[in-house]
């Protein structure tokens, strides 16, 4: 059961979430025509500018639901065999046994085998998963590298495997999406973040929804500040950063009320034929990044809230930035929230991740939203 919203309600949890140490984050929820926004923090701590509701924000793998779109309405029209290998697409990218083994479904789920690339590109986390044995340093070489998309793939599909094509559980690996973005050029003949912008994004008529034309945000935005599990203390600032390195995987930059609207449409069947919004719905148990076994769908994943009750929806991070966008399966109750700290979990002596007052409240926000 969920109650209507109630806005006094609502604007305590997202205060308790700043109060228990992120600096500033904000969210818009929805039920039928009901809308409420709130904010509660700092956008920049150096000068106390508040964060809004209506702020634009780097959205991480969040972008995966749109590509994956994308690609669905390529499966919709014919052009893309859901089955096929993908080798049939890209011979040079994936090429002999892999390429027709592996097909266009295990790319946007996750079951494709293929390993990260992200710690080859990145070489201070080289040790991920290990993250007592990462460092941050990479980060900061990296603020303005122009990455190509082709050279990342390769470190994806050279490295080790890790797993068989089709088998699970899988493992999350943006390498799987950047194969998607060439495996849209390929058939549509542009960019994939320009089929995307075109197909997707103006479909839905999303008015801040955009890829990054360079390293900065435009418009109205929050810093962003990333600790890198305590390495980088105070958490520094990497609101100003070359998304090349994440492309049609996790760079889109949005809001939360666009990613209301994008995600109420989608689950509406009005992004992608009713029979692809099935096929996305269709979980299988992944690793992921921080990881937790999961679901996984295409592109989309069941998420639980304490109360009771499955929704759909994504979450995404990037340097300082984070995102998490769900909705009720009737498509009633919407939640989407952006915060400005990533990574604010210290390790414990065996390198995980230890509980912090953030995780509560983040927790108990999500009931609020989504519970009343």
């Amino acid at each position: 059961m969920r109650n209507p919203l109630d806005p006094a309600k609502l604007s305590t949890a997202i205060e308790n979430v700043h109060r228990a140490g992120m600096p500033g984050l904000f969210a818009e929820v929805r039920d039928g025509d009901q809308v409420w926004r709130g904010a509660a923090g700092a956008a920049d701590l150096a000068t106390g500018r508040p964060v809004t509701a209506d702020m634009r924000h780097r959205i991480g793998s969040i972008t995966k639901t749109f590509t994956a779109a994308a690609v669905l309405q390529q499966v919709d029209s014919g052009q893309i065999g859901l089955d096929a290998p993908i080798g049939r697409y890209l011979p040079k990218l994936v090429p002999g046994e892999r390429g027709d083994a592996i097909t266009v479904r295990m790319l946007i789920n996750h079951t494709s085998g293929l390993a990260e690339y992200l710690p080859y590109a990145y070489p201070s986390l080289k040790a991920f998963p290990d993250l007592a044995e990462c460092r941050p340093r990479s980060l900061d070489d990296h603020r303005l590298t122009r990455f190509d998309s082709t050279e990342l793939i390769e470190m994806g599909v050279t490295a080790p495997a890790a797993g068989a094509p089709g088998g699970t559980p899988g493992l999350y690996s943006n390498t799987n999406y950047l194969l998607l973005g060439q495996l849209l050029e390929q058939v549509t003949g542009v960019a994939a973040e320009k089929y995307i912008t075109q197909n997707v994004i103006e479909r839905a008529r999303l008015q801040d929804t955009e890829f990054p034309d360079g390293p900065q945000i435009n418009g109205p935005h929050s810093q962003a500040y990333e600790a890198f599990f305590g390495m980088i203390d105070p958490p520094r600032d990497y609101s100003v950063f070359d998304m090349s390195y994440a492309g049609p995987s996790a760079s889109l930059i949005s809001t939360v009320a666009d990613l209301n609207r994008f995600f109420g449409l989608l689950l509406a069947g009005e992004i992608v034929n009713p029979s692809s919004l099935a096929q996305m719905q269709r979980t299988v148990p992944v690793i992921s990044q921080e990881g937790k076994v999961i679901e996984y769908g295409l592109g989309l994943y069941p998420m639980e809230v304490t109360g009771g009750g499955t929704f759909w929806g994504h979450g995404g991070t990037t340097w300082g930035s984070g995102a998490l966008s769900m909705i009720s399966g009737d498509g009633g109750r919407q939640m989407s929230v952006a915060v400005n700290l990533q990574r604010w979990n210290g390790l414990d002596s065996s390198g995980r991740p230890q509980p912090h007052p953030i995780d509560d409240a983040l927790t108990a926000f999500y009931r609020v939203a989504m519970f009343g």
